[in-house]
């Protein structure tokens, strides 16, 4: 159950990916704390997973617009102002993405792009600079919490990308809120997610015992180390949703040692070999794609040919006399 509750959510270590030498990517993050998004996307990286599951099972949103649900006995009520204060969201600015000013949205098109041309408002995600991928991304599976494809870009994302790069005032209280009322109306084709942040608002409840607390899965939490990963493959894929598979770094990058464990030659060496492996088998699979399209296309032309002995034959002499 603990992966449908967390697989839609992330935490972002702002202390280290600010340690990152990337001056693009460090900004695009600082944009979020100016945003006032930093308590809620790095809060404690921690969830109650049967709590969680008695959250979900038995909320609801009651006609006054609260939030509600019963865990072990206890009457859970959350209203949009209990949520704002935990996490100090901005309360004022835009509520309708729509009205983010179109000069702004013009600039985004070419500040946005991996090119010297414009890209669409709805575009690809690999047509945009990497950091901006990696917004989108963060927008996309932490903040809106919906599933399927994200290699396209919606226009909504785009506008809220468009406001956070440009410091547009928005109401994420109000937006956030409506995200968690979704998950909880049933029904509703909204993703389940808010892990932790939901954690966070449950501690607060007088009386709820929330039971044993499991820490973030690591490969969820964008750190430095994470975020150089998904920088890597994005160089050497084109385009990867945030946290995949680890991938080797052809460029140096400033190595980070578990205190846990040290890090070893092999350590390093295997995800070279992984992706060696993974690219062979791509190779492979692409070179019976060509064999398999060279057979159908010989098949075609001799099927043509045939064709054309069967149309001269009718048309000539000897079709009549029966021979």
């Amino acid at each position: 159950m603990a992966s449908s509750l967390i697989s839609n959510s992330h935490h972002v270590d702002f202390d280290s990916v600010f340690g990152m030498n990337d001056a693009a990517m460090t900004q695009m993050f600082e944009l979020l704390i100016e945003t006032g998004l930093k308590e809620f996307l790095g809060c404690p990286a921690v969830f109650y997973e049967a709590a969680l599951t008695e959250f979900f099972t038995h909320g609801s949103v009651r006609e006054d617009g609260m939030v509600v649900s019963t865990i072990r006995g206890i009457n859970v009520e959350i209203s949009e102002e209990m949520f704002a204060t935990a996490f100090g969201l901005p309360n004022e600015g835009l509520t309708d993405v729509s009205d983010v000013p179109k000069d702004l949205v013009f600039d985004a098109r070419s500040l946005f792009s991996e090119s010297k041309a414009q890209v669409s408002i709805s575009c690809l995600k690999k047509e945009m600079k990497i950091e901006y991928r990696l917004l989108h991304d963060i927008l996309a599976k932490t903040l809106f919490v919906k599933a399927g494809s994200f290699e396209s870009v919606t226009r909504d994302r785009f506008m809220l990308m468009t406001a956070i790069t440009f410091d547009v005032k928005v109401n994420w209280s109000n937006l956030l809120f409506g995200v968690l009322k979704a998950m909880v109306t049933p029904g509703s084709r909204q993703a389940k997610g808010y892990a932790i942040q939901i954690s966070v608002l449950l501690q607060r409840v007088p009386g709820l015992e929330l039971g044993a607390s499991k820490e973030f899965p690591v490969p969820r939490i964008l750190n430095e180390k994470i975020v150089h990963r998904f920088v890597s493959v994005n160089e050497n894929a084109g385009v990867t949703e945030v946290a995949d598979a680890p991938r080797a770094k052809k460029t140096p990058v400033k190595k980070t040692v578990s205190k846990k464990r040290p890090a070893t030659g092999d350590d390093e060496v295997a995800p070279v070999i992984k992706k060696k492996r993974i690219w062979a088998q791509v190779a492979a699979i692409r070179n019976d794609q060509l064999e398999f399209q060279t057979k159908i296309a010989a098949d075609i032309l001799s099927l043509s040919t045939q064709i054309s002995d069967i149309a001269d034959f009718l048309r000539s002499g000897d079709a009549k006399k029966g021979k």
